[in-house]
């Protein structure tokens, strides 16, 4: 059964220089027209799923918090009406931008239901904010975890970048400082990559993006692993830090290789060992839906060996690893018939490491998770 819906919000009031997500300015756009199809999207797919009973949702994008109160209320509103079951309790993020999450926005999601937050704060450094494209700077983070709490959330997740350009060590110690003086409860925080189609891109290719040595980026995730397990920040997932029973469910959903809904322009959804992807593009996806009812414009049945692929390497970024008992379970297999010759590859170089019950990376292996990843796949 899907447990799990992602819904896509595309609209910014800016657009950063590192992203690649599915995402457009919001001046100017036909919102009120996108959040409507949106409404027919979620109506359409839920009436052929009546008995889910999700026990997570969340909102991304782009910038969820970018549309004003109506619009949200708009949004809310759908999604209180198809998703959101009314005899459980689940876990119901929104991404937000500090700056655009007001006070007032905060009550109105508070009220339909919204409990976590997900802040892209990236940097405490407000030249280095500056130089990545966010609006934000460090005063607006204070203001929007204290308001926070003041609405009464009291499951909040911050983001953070390293391997920005220009930022060195020592920055980033004193962002991680200023984060965990927060008392939040989540943390994720991810390297920089250099995607196609970015503006960071570009500059790469110009030779114009000074970016720190492999070596200090290496030093900054060991930084971050240290310092987060010194203050009772468990790592369960390469990038992600919880207090003990604080985890993001929702990205769970992923790493456990559990299917879900994908809505919304852009979106990708793993449905009926189905992997979906909706049009991109607004009026495509919006005429899409009108002129076929379904927004989708690809669709891949994922073969057995791909599934336990997928196990491998989306499981694999869970320091937890692998339950040899649960890939047996879902696959009637063993795993280590299937995946014996890269397993054993992998523990010879140190990256991977092998109980009686399960297979996890080894703290070197963190650092070259990739590389891990790779040999599992087109066993």
């Amino acid at each position: 059964m899907v447990k799990a819906a992602y819904v896509h919000i595309p609209f910014c009031e800016y657009i950063c220089h590192y992203c690649d997500f599915n995402k457009i300015f919001i001046q100017n756009q036909p919102v009120e027209a996108y959040l409507d199809y949106l409404n027919k999207e979620i109506e359409q797919v839920m009436q052929k799923h009546d008995k889910q009973k999700l026990d997570t949702i969340f909102i991304g994008g782009g910038t969820p918090t970018a549309l004003n109160e109506p619009q949200l209320t708009m949004l809310m509103e759908s999604i209180n009406r198809h998703l959101l079951p009314l005899d459980k309790d689940i876990e119901f993020t929104v991404e937000a931008n500090p700056g655009d999450l007001s006070y007032e926005k905060m009550k109105l999601l508070k009220s339909f239901g919204v409990n976590r937050f997900s802040i892209g704060v990236q940097s405490f450094n407000d030249r280095l904010l500056e130089k990545i494209g966010r609006v934000h700077r460090k005063e607006d983070v204070f203001r929007t975890v204290e308001d926070a709490k003041k609405a009464g959330f009291d499951n909040l997740s911050i983001d953070l970048m390293f391997g920005l350009p220009g930022q060195t060590i020592e920055d980033f110690e004193t962002t991680l400082d200023l984060a965990l003086s927060l008392n939040v409860q989540h943390f994720s925080a991810y390297s920089l990559i250099i995607e196609p189609k970015t503006v960071f891109y570009n500059l790469v290719q110009k030779g114009k993006l000074p970016l720190p040595p492999q070596e200090d980026e290496a030093r900054m995730y060991e930084i971050l692993m240290d310092r987060m397990e010194s203050r009772g920040f468990h790592q369960y997932e390469i990038s992600n830090f919880s207090l003990p029973g604080m985890e993001s469910k929702h990205n769970l959903t992923y790493w456990e290789n559990e299917e879900y809904f994908g809505f919304g322009a852009g979106a990708h959804g793993y449905v009926n060992g189905m992997r979906e992807v909706n049009a991109g593009p607004l009026k495509k996806y919006m005429s899409l839906i009108d002129e076929t009812g379904s927004p989708v414009t690809s669709e891949h049945h994922v073969t057995a060996n791909e599934r336990m692929e997928e196990e491998l390497f989306l499981g694999l970024r869970k320091t937890a690893g692998i339950s040899k008992g649960n890939f047996k379970e879902k696959f009637g297999l063993d795993l280590s018939e299937v995946f014996s010759k890269p397993i054993n590859e992998q523990k010879e170089k140190g990256l991977l490491e092998e109980t009686d019950s399960r297979i996890f990376l080894s703290v070197k292996g963190r650092l070259l998770g990739n590389e891990v990843f790779q040999s599992f796949i087109g066993i």
